[in-house]
């Protein structure tokens, strides 16, 4: 199990075709919400959730890692410097559960910050996958199916312009996890799913596996 970060700051509805297939608004602004370490599992633990709390829908997301702390930076460029290192997350959501806080006006936690509700990859050295922070390519698969791609040159908001926004409002400290949004494609997952995720580098794929109970 990877050492904890003191918090994971997550993005949500940061690409519009992810936006769009869950009948949101596209944002004016990045929409930040947090998950605390305890959410962390491996993927060789695999994924759980109560069914009790109804449908669990993965969502693949580029996943970055702060090696530097960052407060109040104002430069999206400068920002990016403090990346160490990024790989491949899965930020679980109860939605069926996400659905009723949302229509009743209560906050997501129970439905994104659960026990187990977040999942990262071996963490990859940013030199090794990112020559341009406008052209990171990855996927997911599930049971052989290709289920999402993810292309950060379709993000609403760039890399550095959230890492900056973010910066503004919390200090990111060393250690801690940046999810920066899924792509269209999410769905309720079934036991005995089968997930892979592959993220580009320069010279190969990073390829990891995990499964539902």
């Amino acid at each position: 199990m990877q050492s904890r970060p003191s918090k994971i700051i997550c993005v949500g509805r940061s690409y519009a075709d992810h936006a769009k297939e869950l009948g949101n608004a596209i944002p004016d602004r990045p929409v930040l919400f947090m998950k605390p370490p305890s959410a962390l599992v491996s993927l060789q633990q695999g994924i759980s959730w109560n069914p009790a709390w109804g449908n669990c829908h993965y969502e693949c997301e580029l996943s970055l890692r702060i090696d530097r702390t960052l407060k109040g930076e104002t430069d999206p460029l400068k920002a990016l410097e403090a990346v160490g290192a990024v790989t491949l997350g899965l930020d679980l959501t109860l939605r069926d559960l996400q659905d009723d806080l949302k229509q009743k006006g209560q906050p997501w936690e129970r439905a994104k910050a659960f026990d187990g509700s977040c999942m990262l990859a071996d963490w990859v050295d940013v030199q090794e996958v990112v020559g341009d922070w406008k052209n990171v390519h990855y996927t997911l698969q599930i049971n052989e199916e290709l289920r999402q791609k993810g292309d950060t040159a379709l993000l609403i908001f760039d890399i550095g312009t959230l890492l900056a926004d973010m910066s503004q409002v919390f200090t990111l400290e060393v250690g801690d996890v940046v999810m920066t949004g899924t792509p269209a494609g999410v769905a309720a997952l079934q036991a005995g799913d089968q997930l892979k995720m592959s993220l580009q580098g320069k010279t190969h794929d990073y390829v990891w596996q995990t499964f539902v109970k």
